[in-house]
């Protein structure tokens, strides 16, 4: 871990993750137009901190009447706050769009199916989730990256567990053996020379209860991601000994947004609308955090309190979501991470594989 970040005098990551956070999943949501709950004027955002969209904002406005499309996200995700932001603050009626949310949390080849043939025409998503499926040709092409964030290693405080290294040799419970998760502590667990296939017993538990596992003494870490990783570690039961924003990961997405790649050829105004609208709207979320915590009340569990849904949107890294090349070369470095747990093969040629998933969506 980063000791730094955890100086108290730091208004740090996980300073704020004292402040609590909620779990559960949010009720399914039905699709609706984002016209009828743009409630506020559009609002002004400080571009002088983002420079890398800046110049984005300038690209020709969507003209005509508003384009209606359909957006897959998972309602219950906290880290996907700037959608319901995008809506109430306005920013996809600033660009021109009337956007039908679709609630999926489903698994991520039907997602992904569903984006490519145009039952949706984008779709959020986790990058270490959506890597391997594309790799099979499906015609998603990512735009950008959303934040980072997500994933964690928790142990039981008293468990003597300290650092990642420390699960060598240990049981570690998780929810999918082909999890995002596990798939990005085996890639971390391989740097540091362990190998994560033979030095851990990897056990799967339903992804709600993976930390009951550790309580019963069945294995000695559990992986959680967002939001459930926030409402354990409100538990002094337990600790965080790793997570997906430490070292050089502090700097990189674990969220992606995928278009309909014949959206992208075929109308690429909309796809540079729909793609600048929650830009926009994550610039929001991390310049005012508890505005964006109110937008996402109404998706929230019933345990989330305002202070709690404030601490998650400043928690994740919503000033980080890049674009074009700066994209293509995450999504190069995350090709490369997997080749080193065998999911790509060593023969990949990652430039290319990042080249042909991605889009740089200004530039076209």
């Amino acid at each position: 871990m980063n000791e730094e970040r955890r100086t108290p005098t730091m208004l740090d990551r996980r300073r704020l993750l004292q402040a609590g956070a909620a779990a559960a999943i949010a009720a399914p949501l039905g699709g609706y137009g984002a016209q009828a709950l743009s409630l506020r004027a559009t609002p002004q955002i400080d571009l002088s901190q983002f420079p890398i969209c800046r110049t984005a904002t300038d690209g020709p406005a969507l003209t005509g009447a508003p384009r209606k499309l359909k957006l897959s996200w998972n309602a219950g995700a906290v880290c996907l706050t700037p959608v319901p932001v995008a809506i109430d603050q306005g920013f996809f009626k600033k660009h021109n769009l009337d956007v039908e949310l679709i609630n999926y949390s489903g698994s991520t080849d039907p997602l992904l199916e569903a984006i490519a043939t145009g039952k949706s025409d984008a779709g959020l998503g986790m990058a270490l989730r959506w890597l391997k499926p594309l790799e099979q040709g499906f015609d998603v092409k990512i735009a950008a990256g959303t934040h980072g964030g997500c994933m964690r290693v928790l142990v039981r405080a008293d468990s003597g567990i300290t650092k990642l290294a420390d699960l060598k040799g240990k049981a570690v419970a998780v929810g999918d053996l082909g999890g995002p998760d596990k798939n990005f502590f085996s890639i971390q667990l391989a740097r540091l020379g362990i190998d994560p296939v033979k030095d851990v017993d990897w056990r799967v538990y339903p992804g709600a209860v993976v930390n009951v596992a550790a309580d019963k003494g069945e294995t000695q870490a559990f992986l959680a991601s967002d939001p459930l990783a926030y409402l354990w570690l409100k538990d002094p039961a337990y600790k965080e000994v790793a997570s997906n924003l430490d070292g050089e990961y502090q700097n990189r997405v674990c969220c992606i947004l995928g278009l309909r790649g014949s959206l992208v050829r075929d109308e690429p105004a909309v796809g540079r609308a729909i793609t600048q609208a929650l830009l926009d709207a994550a610039m929001f979320t991390a310049q005012n955090p508890s505005e964006a915590a109110k937008s996402f009340q109404p998706y929230a569990p019933k345990q989330a309190t305002l202070a709690d849904l404030e601490g998650m949107a400043r928690y994740h890294t919503h000033h980080h979501h890049p674009h074009g090349p700066a994209l293509k070369q995450e999504l190069k470095a995350y090709a490369d991470d997997l080749k080193v747990v065998s999911v790509f093969k060593p023969s990949t040629d990652t430039n290319k594989f990042a080249e042909r998933i991605s889009v740089d969506i200004f530039s076209v």
